[in-house]
């Protein structure tokens, strides 16, 4: 269904459609579609609303909403939005979110990093952290992967910190989303 008209303030909101588009409109006069294969970014900052509701009546819409506390607050609100579909390759991580203004990504208030992936089985994958001191929350969304001898299976998930790298191997063909974020000291 959806979720109607409400408020945030100095959250870093990133929008990942898995199956199906959804409808969006908020405050800052952003109204659209966001389809599976994209990637919609909100810094709500000192206040935004919005709603966001499954554009089709007949499809499901599976979508992953994560929020960040930002890096700086009560910065003006922004939006943006990208299609990633064409630089999706096999067996790469795709850099869709990060804080550095310099990768050719949606760019958001946090040093953290959103990567992802569709892995043929039996791939060794070696994940650099891209931010010294950040931890990893590696979540399996499709397949099954092997990670420091924890098997993880669709909608499974595993944090880690306190490393500069992260081996992974698949089971199956496998699609992960990495999030990397700073870890509180």
């Amino acid at each position: 269904m959806g979720f109607g008209t409400h408020p945030h303030d100095n959250m870093e909101i990133i929008t990942i459609p898995l199956q199906g588009a959804l409808e969006h409109k908020d405050s800052m006069g952003n109204i659209g579609v966001i389809h599976a294969g994209e990637v919609q970014v909100m810094s709500a900052g000192t206040g935004v609303e919005h709603s966001e509701y499954n554009h089709s009546k007949t499809e499901a819409a599976n979508t992953l909403q994560i929020w960040l506390f930002p890096k700086f607050r009560n910065i003006e609100p922004r939006y943006d939005q990208r299609d990633f579909k064409d630089k999706f390759k096999l067996n790469e991580f795709t850099t869709l979110v990060t804080g550095d203004k310099n990768v050719d990504a949606l760019w958001i208030n946090q040093d953290a990093t959103f990567s992802m992936g569709e892995f043929e089985a039996g791939k060794t994958i070696n994940y650099d952290i891209k931010t010294a001191g950040n931890g990893a929350y590696i979540f399996v969304l499709d397949g099954s992967a092997k990670i420091d001898g924890q098997i993880l299976n669709k909608k499974d998930a595993l944090g880690v910190d306190d490393t500069s790298s992260i081996t992974i191997d698949t089971q199956d063909t496998t699609k992960i989303l990495i999030i990397e974020v700073p870890m509180l000291k």
